[in-house]
């Protein structure tokens, strides 16, 4: 691959303005290899957090809401709770806060019991555990978003959208169980969630997942389609409903990864923060 160092390094400094372009060095100019210099280096270095009875090493990224505006997950399901706890300490450290998804039962105890100085907030519909630091005081952008769920079984996934956009800055909206199989149930909760300006939704559905395909033909804002591993046979965990989704014939609509509340919530946020820097320039 041929890489173009000049390029790599005016893109470097453009993420790390006040340092010295001289950062990176050639390791070995036959095969475009380079390599960070150690001021570079020492940055990802300060960012690693380490268990002292362990040999777990973890580089949990404090500064990643700062830089783009989203903040850092730790995805709970697949990691031990010691792991959970080192990069939890990370975050804290680094943003004040710490955001865990797909937490498992079993490990809820031992985070609060690690973290009994601060404040755990265990979001069971979300299946996700928030920590704050005492200082800690989270951001209002005026962004609106709402978060619509065809069913009940779909609520987790939405919940975990929901939590994101939140914690993100923007005011969410819930609208629960108005899939297609009773439509009707719709049309109230979405005119209200209308008048109140939303500026992005996320809906979630299982099964056929028809619903953001009907919700993205009717509302004047984006829509961010949200498929859940709910459903019968051959279209089951997901794959119809991300399937119909991608097939939409309705503009507008963006869809994410099975079950990945987590993505949709952050769509949601971002668009919903853009629109309400717009509305606070427009009022200046």
């Amino acid at each position: 691959m041929n890489y173009e160092p000049d390029e790599q390094l005016e893109l470097l400094n453009l993420l790390y303005p006040g340092e010295p372009s001289n950062q990176l060095k050639h390791d070995n100019e036959r095969e475009g290899n380079f390599q960070l210099s150690s001021i570079v280096e020492q940055k990802f270095q300060n960012s690693k957090s380490q268990a002292s009875s362990s040999d777990i090493e973890t580089r949990p990224d404090p500064g990643r809401e700062q830089r783009k505006g989203t903040p850092e997950v730790i995805f709970g399901e697949s990691k031990d709770v010691a792991q959970i706890i080192v990069m939890a300490q990370g975050l804290l450290k680094g943003s004040g806060r710490a955001i865990i998804s797909r937490v498992r039962p079993e490990a809820i105890a031992p985070l609060q019991e690690a973290f009994q100085v601060y404040t755990v907030s265990v979001r069971e519909a979300a299946r996700a555990v928030v920590i704050y630091r005492p200082d800690y005081v989270r951001r209002r952008t005026g962004g609106l978003v709402g978060v619509i769920s065809a069913g009940t079984s779909d609520i987790p996934v939405a919940a975990e959208a929901a939590l994101i956009a939140e914690e993100m800055g923007c005011q969410v909206t819930c609208i629960y169980d108005v899939g297609v199989a009773g439509l009707h149930r719709l049309v109230e909760p979405l005119r209200d969630l209308l008048s109140n300006g939303v500026d992005a939704i996320v809906v979630a559905a299982g099964m056929d997942g028809a619903l953001p395909s009907v919700v993205a033909g009717l509302v004047p804002v984006p829509v961010i389609g949200l498929p859940t591993s709910i459903g019968y046979g051959l279209g089951g965990k997901g794959i119809a409903a991300l399937l119909s989704m991608l097939q939409t014939c309705a503009p507008g609509l963006s869809v994410v990864n099975i079950d990945n509340g987590v993505g949709a919530g952050t769509t949601a946020a971002l668009i919903a923060n853009r629109v309400a820097q717009a509305r606070e320039h427009q009022l200046q």
